[in-house]
């Protein structure tokens, strides 16, 4: 086991894969055809730990040009110190949109690092609060048709036996939504009663029209309405929550705590994503601030990213199992985790337990 002293940490390696989807996909208010992955591996002493956003490939140029000179040479076991010089680093350029998720991607890899250079498992590292993290299947895009949709609900629920899955809704900023509630209707007749049923409007919905949804939504068991109105709309998201008797959830989009301050009142649960709100360092500020406020915690995309910090809180909720990400992380790293059950334990191996598929992935590699 390396020593927990000084650690001097080497330039990061940061390079960016672009992978097409499997089919078209859209959201309420964005569609897309491609995802890409920035993937950071950091080195010191004999380890490497491995840390990934899914950002633009402009994403390669920030963290070489501005992060670099600053992580070179810093002490791998001083995680907060290096969070708090980065963020600091991205001052005069704005923390939000690529910056944060460069810093998220380090961060990632730092913890996996040190996890590594103590040789354990960053479960074990963080400090577990549960062995089994809950997760949920997230897909069902407004582009999928019903055959489409059924057999991915199918997939999961009765095929993996996950017993939680979100599609999406609010598709053309909220104009279609006599097609919303069909699709809903879909998904509950593919999955039965047992299965909760999630749904996710991606901001696209005006207050009183998420209202209105919401309430035919519950005909159909939908307890979770995810950004019924845009996550900026603070006012918007009380009011929606306080009408409806599904749970409101939001915060994917925060990038550091005061976000996460601002959000809390406004939630009945709040998520937070690790590979953009600034790593798993800034997860867990946010998630202790929901704990004081009495809400829980859900992961929101990149379930690999999340799985071991997942399991140090105890307010989590859930975690996103979300198709895009999912796919693509069983393709880029050997150790990708099982959710039959609808649970995956983050346990195995040292550090987060992942490793890049470095030769198998170069066809993707467009930085």
């Amino acid at each position: 086991m390396a020593e927990s002293g000084y650690v001097r940490v080497e330039p990061p390696a940061v390079s960016a894969y672009t992978i097409p989807a499997d089919a078209p996909e859209a959201d309420g208010t964005f569609a897309w055809d491609t995802t890409t992955i920035v993937v950071a591996e950091v080195t010191a002493g004999d380890a490497t730990g491995t840390g990934w956003t899914y950002a633009p490939a402009a994403t390669v140029d920030l963290v070489r040009e501005q992060l670099t000179p600053v992580l070179t040479g810093r002490d791998a076991f001083g995680i907060p110190a290096t969070h708090d010089a980065l963020t600091k680093a991205v001052r005069d350029i704005g923390r939000p949109g690529l910056a944060c998720r460069a810093i998220s991607a380090l961060d990632i890899a730092l913890w996996d690092l040190k996890a590594r250079l103590l040789e354990v498992p960053l479960v074990r590292l963080l400090g577990a609060a549960r062995d089994d993290v809950p997760v949920y299947g997230s897909g069902g895009f407004t582009t999928y048709h019903d055959t489409h949709l059924a057999a991915q609900l199918n997939g999961w629920v009765h095929g993996q036996s996950i017993p939680r899955v979100k599609i999406k809704i609010g598709e053309g900023w909220g104009r279609a939504a006599a097609r919303d509630v069909a699709r809903v209707r879909t998904a509950r007749d593919v999955i039965g009663r047992q299965a909760e049923l999630y749904v996710d409007a991606g901001g696209a919905y005006t207050r009183k029209q998420a209202v209105r949804i919401g309430r035919v939504l519950a005909e159909h068991g939908v307890g979770w309405f995810e950004e019924p109105v845009s996550s900026d709309d603070l006012r918007g998201l009380s009011l929606v929550r306080d009408a409806l008797v599904c749970d409101v959830a939001a915060g994917a989009y925060g990038c550091d705590l005061a976000y996460f301050a601002r959000m809390v009142p406004a939630v009945d649960c709040l998520q937070a994503d690790a590979t953009r709100c600034g790593g798993l360092t800034e997860w867990l500020r946010a998630a202790a601030l929901a704990q004081a406020h009495g809400l829980e915690m859900s992961a929101r995309g990149a379930p690999h990213a999340h799985a071991a910090v997942a399991a140090c809180v105890p307010n989590l909720r859930h975690v996103e199992w979300y198709h895009d990400h999912v796919r693509i992380e069983s393709m880029f790293f050997d150790g990708a985790l099982d959710p039959t059950g609808g649970t995956v334990r983050p346990d195995g191996g040292t550090g987060h337990g992942l490793l890049l598929r470095t030769p198998d992935v170069e066809e993707y590699r467009v930085a």
